[in-house]
Formats: C-alpha cells, structure tokens, sequence
C-alpha cells in the first residue's frame, strides 16, 4: 500500500491540534490533523457529568469564536464546550481525519521527514505535530493493592454520586477535580474523606472581577516558568453552581473529613502525613496574596472596584485541621471507594524520535523540540503559564506555526524557483 504524503501532521483533533490548524493555514502550510476518537472525546466521556470549565465563558475560549449558549460569564458545561470545539473545526475548515490512532512517528534514514503508521495505513511527513494535550494517562498511585476490598477509580472514570457503591469515600487530591468532586458526593449525602496535599486556592471573584481577569492583569497567566518548589501545588478553584471560591474549612463545617497528604496503605489502614495545616495554610497565603496584589493594581490604576473586606475573613480551623488523622481502617470508617484525583502522566510511546531526555520527558523550547521537525503542543507551562489552557495554546501554536512556515521555506529554497 502507497503512503500518504503530508507536509505537516498534526496529532491530536482538541483544542491544541485545532488551534495548530487554524494558524497552519493561515500560514499557508498544507497539513492534515489525525484525532484516534472524536473530537474533543475526553470532554464527552473521560469527565464527570456535572463538569463545568473553570473559567467564565468569556475568557475560556479562542479568539475568534464565542459559546452560543453561554452568557460570557457563566461556566460552560462540557458538552457545551465539546460542541465549541466541534463548531470551530467547521469555522476554520480544518482538514480533520477522526477515528484513526497514530502508532509510531519514527524519523527517515537518509532523508527528509518522519514516517508514520496509523491504524489506516502509513503517512510520510516533513513535520509532526505533537498535540495530544497534557491529560493522556490517569495515574493512579499503586498503594492499595486490588484485593483490599474497596472500589478503587481515576476522576477520569467517575460520572455521578449514583455510579458508586454505597458507603463513605476517600478522595485523594483536592485540586479543582478532587475539591468538585467531593463537594458533590458530599451534597449528594455521602460521608466524605478529602485527603488535601499542597495547593493554591485562589478567590472565584473578587471586586466585581473574576479571578481569571485579576490573573490576566497582573501578568500571572504570563509567568514563564514555575516558582522553584511549587512544581506539584495543585490549583483549588471551581466554576461549579454558578461559580465559587473553594475553602476546605467550609468544606469540613458541612461535614468533610480533611486529612494529610495519603501516604501509605497496609492492613486495610490508610496511613497519612501530618502536613494538613501546613498544606490549607499554604493556600491561604496564596489567596491573601492574590487579594494583596490585586488591591496594589486597583490603587495604582484608580480602579473604581467596590472594595471587599469580608473576603479576607479565614475560619477558624476546625478539628480534622488542628488534631488531624493520621491514619484511618477504611473498613471500620465505612468507606467503600477510593476515588483518585491525582492528574495524569505524558505518554508519548508512539513518538520513536529523539525528542526526550532521560525521564522520558519532552526537550523542547516552546514546543520547538530536540528532535528538528517534531513539535509540542498543549503542554502544562509549555512557554507560559496558560500553555495548557484553550486561549494559552491558541497562542503558542501561531509561534510553532510561524516557525514551521520558516523552515518550510528553507526546505522549498530551489526546489522550485522559489526564495525563502
């Protein structure tokens, strides 16, 4: 069978291979963008069924097309947001193949170019297009073993309250899924362990704006590179029930058990580290200090915003904080679930090329990898803290675009009578 000739091949039809697209062609780069499913699949069918994005319509999309059946500042719903990629697909006319799986990109001997097994056949490419996105495998950390006797699921896998035996659960990770998740098991009647490791939690709103806005303006979505020390803090914040600033105090008042970081498991005993206080005070500093910043922006801009006073008030801890659980019998606490939400790794087995170091991690320079002519694309911090965001990655993937129609022209340099 002859192989398919492309110039540029874009894997992954999300919201990274669509923006790579649109900025392709406005580049006048031929390409192809290769999805395995549907497009943006894990949106209809790797979230839970209350999911909403974390940012206000407004701000959580591209440029040059806003959500048809969201008010710009309310959270959209993940259908709403699978059906906005699906529509800006149709207005950029991406040329989109879906249900084919890219099975390895492996660089040609002697020549030019990748070439490339799909479940459809083989493609010869001057360039790929890594645009699979930063939630590829659910991780899943193996400290209970299956036969402990209790459900053990990824957030990826959780839909409902309803899909879960009856019984307590032990959510593990409190950034935005974890925090959502088990707010909703625990509106939903169940009894609730949140195991809470480092995190920021940011205010929702503050002043009339919302934090997405504040970020923005003080330049944070901008940042260029994570603060030493804070490469595995988590972000606590929820577009939920209108919107809603995440405060695990809150939380335990309702009646939520807050632990430690989970730690270890024998015995039927979860075990867990003493740094509960120290982990919800951090994310109180980080939430006082985005209220500081944003007043100082306010007084020196002359900012006519209603001043706030009531957002600096902290509860007083409540027991589960200041006499934490360090360990706890799941059987005799009656919980029956553990439900992960500890993210998920890079898996990037299909691309045999020289592109990563020796953890398996990609070497790249805004998306411009070590390997000339495979590229990354929606990656967490990839140039810039917004990277892995719709708007962010709309904007790193005109940077890979102008960089490819570069090198294209230096490649066509003769080929054709034309200048680069």
């Amino acid at each position: 069978m002859a192989s398919e000739n492309v110039e540029t091949l874009v894997v992954g039809g999300g919201q990274a291979g669509l923006a790579m697209s649109e900025h392709l062609s406005d580049c006048g780069v031929p390409h192809l963008v290769l999805e395995r499913h549907r497009i943006a699949e894990r949106w209809r069918s790797e979230r839970w069924d209350s999911l909403v994005a974390n940012g206000p319509a407004w701000h959580d999309r591209f440029p040059n097309l806003t959500f048809a059946d969201t008010d710009p500042d309310a959270f959209a719903a993940k259908e709403s947001i699978a059906d906005y990629l699906v529509a800006y697909a149709e207005q950029i006319a991406a040329p989109l193949r879906c249900g084919v799986e890219v099975t390895s990109v492996r660089r040609n001997a002697g020549r030019p170019g990748f070439h490339v097994e799909t479940t459809e056949g083989t493609i010869e490419a001057e360039a790929v297009v890594a645009a699979t996105g930063p939630f590829q495998r659910p991780v899943i950390p193996a400290l209970v073993p299956e036969e402990a006797g209790v459900t053990q699921l990824h957030s990826s896998a959780y839909r409902n309250p309803g899909q879960l035996p009856a019984g307590g659960v032990l959510v593990v990770g409190a950034g935005s899924s974890g925090a959502q998740i088990a707010e909703e098991l625990l509106q939903a009647g169940r009894a609730v362990t949140l195991s809470v490791g480092p995190h920021h939690r940011p205010p929702r709103g503050y002043r009339g704006r919302d934090f997405c806005w504040w970020l923005g303006v003080l330049g944070k979505w901008d940042a260029a590179a994570i603060e030493p020390g804070l490469e595995h803090v988590t972000i606590a914040v929820s577009g939920a029930h209108g919107g809603h600033t995440v405060d695990f105090r809150r939380f335990a008042a309702r009646g939520m058990t807050l632990v430690g970081r989970t730690r270890s498991f024998a015995d039927g005993v979860m075990r867990f580290a003493p740094d509960l206080a120290d982990n919800i005070a951090l994310g109180d500093a980080n939430y006082l200090s985005l209220l500081d910043e944003a007043d100082a922006y306010a007084a020196r801009n002359g900012l006519d915003l209603p001043e706030e006073p009531e957002a600096r008030r902290i509860d007083p801890d409540p027991a589960c904080v200041t006499d934490p659980l360090l360990e706890l019998n799941l059987a005799q606490a009656g919980i029956t679930t553990i439900l992960w939400a500890t993210g998920f790794a890079l898996d990037f087995g299909w691309l045999k090329v020289e592109a990563f170091d020796e953890n398996g991690r990609p070497k790249h320079h805004r998306g411009i990898s070590a390997e000339p002519g495979v590229y990354f694309l929606g990656l967490p911090w990839l140039s810039r803290r917004a990277s892995s965001f719709i708007w962010g990655v709309w904007h790193d993937a005109k940077y890979l675009a102008d960089h490819i129609a570069s090198q294209r022209k230096y490649r066509l340099y003769g080929a054709s009578g034309e200048e680069a």
